[in-house]
């Protein structure tokens, strides 16, 4: 079942078409990956998806129900949480303040002290720091406190936007390590990310997006063995 599906999505900035037609599917429980060089339309997509920005024309569904001019606020209440690119944590509160904002559209106490739980359960280096100023913590850490705010909302879906971006090689198999560890838990995952051979390493479908075209998808391992992508994206 599609939880998320876009049809014919078309965004512009002004006279520019960034977003040209495009249409995908995320199943309830896969991780699906979105592959494409910088400026292809990645971003724009999951800004699009979260109501960050407005689309011209097409459609836009979460568990069946439309969302394309659904504020971005209603879509997190919804269950769709977006772990930004470059991290957007606020620098000057603490990691445990930062945290606590994702659960900002939430009311019951005791599941939101649960939901704590489970994400110190993931970034267990987050709870030893829980007190630190969240601008002193490293890149891997800072990405690892994102990805934990935005499981406070407790999404059926999340979309995260470049996770491995800026990162050491030992913090990105850590963070897509814990991609794959939230998504066994239940949580649906749309992945945007240069990193071609990662993000296929751990995804069950993918799309490519040329110039904000789809112009081609299938399994990931399919992908992965595809001479144009070793070509382009694997560095094969």
């Amino acid at each position: 079942m599609a939880l998320l599906k876009v049809e014919n999505l078309m965004v512009s900035y002004g006279m520019i078409q960034a977003i040209n037609g495009v249409s995908f599917e995320v199943n309830k429980g896969e991780i699906i990956a979105i592959l494409g060089a910088n400026g292809a339309g990645k971003t724009t997509i999951l800004h699009t998806v979260t109501g960050l920005l407005s689309a011209k024309s097409g459609k836009i569904f979460l568990a069946d129900k439309e969302i394309t001019k659904t504020p971005a606020h209603k879509i997190v209440e919804m269950g769709m949480a977006h772990v930004p690119e470059g991290r957007r944590i606020f620098q000057e509160l603490t990691v445990y303040e930062n945290i606590m904002l994702g659960a900002f559209t939430r009311k019951d106490k005791a599941e939101i002290a649960q939901s704590l739980e489970q994400v110190y359960s993931h970034f267990p280096r987050l709870k030893e720091r829980s007190r630190q100023i969240a601008g002193t913590l490293s890149g891997g850490e800072q990405q690892m406190l994102a990805m934990g705010r935005a499981l406070m909302s407790k999404p059926t879906i999340m979309l995260m936007d470049e996770p491995s971006m800026g990162l050491s090689p030992l913090y990105v198999t850590e963070i897509f390590n814990i991609i794959k560890e939230i998504n066994q838990q239940g949580t649906t995952v749309l992945l945007v990310e240069q990193n071609a051979k990662k993000a296929l390493s751990i995804a069950d479908r993918a799309y490519v997006l040329e110039t904000g075209r789809i112009v081609l998808d299938g399994k990931a391992s399919d992908l992965m063995n595809d001479d144009g992508i070793k070509k382009a994206y694997l560095g094969e």
